[in-house]
């Protein structure tokens, strides 16, 4: 499993935890696309904003390996800003290769480009 070094490993003050520090023993948390509701709270809202802001500060557009990204938290974002970038695409790899819809991004977290909604 990569560890992506210099990534935030979480939302400061939180307990959003953005990596992982090892591989899960019991087998690899496959990536789902979670439904954000617009009830959700402020703070997991934060969270979304935040991570989205560490990955594209991280990597950009450009494709990046999955590895110590936690799960949880990337399945708030995946299918909609964050989709493989790789077919076949495998979402239970440490492996699977991953990109930022950088247009559905912009979109939905316009703030992090430095653009009005």
């Amino acid at each position: 499993m990569l560890k992506h070094r210099g990534f935030p490993g979480r939302l400061p003050g939180t307990d959003f935890q953005f990596t992982i520090r090892r591989a899960n023993p019991k087998g690899v948390t496959p990536l789902t696309r979670r439904e954000r509701f617009r009830d959700r709270k402020a703070a997991d809202k934060r969270a979304d904003t935040a991570f989205l802001e560490a990955l594209w500060e991280h990597f950009g557009d450009r494709p990046f390996e999955r590895g110590n990204l936690d799960a949880g938290r990337l399945s708030w974002l995946f299918g909609r800003e964050v989709v493989p970038a790789e077919d076949p695409f495998d979402p239970a790899s440490y492996d699977a290769w991953l990109m930022i819809d950088v247009e559905t991004a912009r979109q939905s977290f316009p703030d992090i480009f430095g653009e009005e909604a």
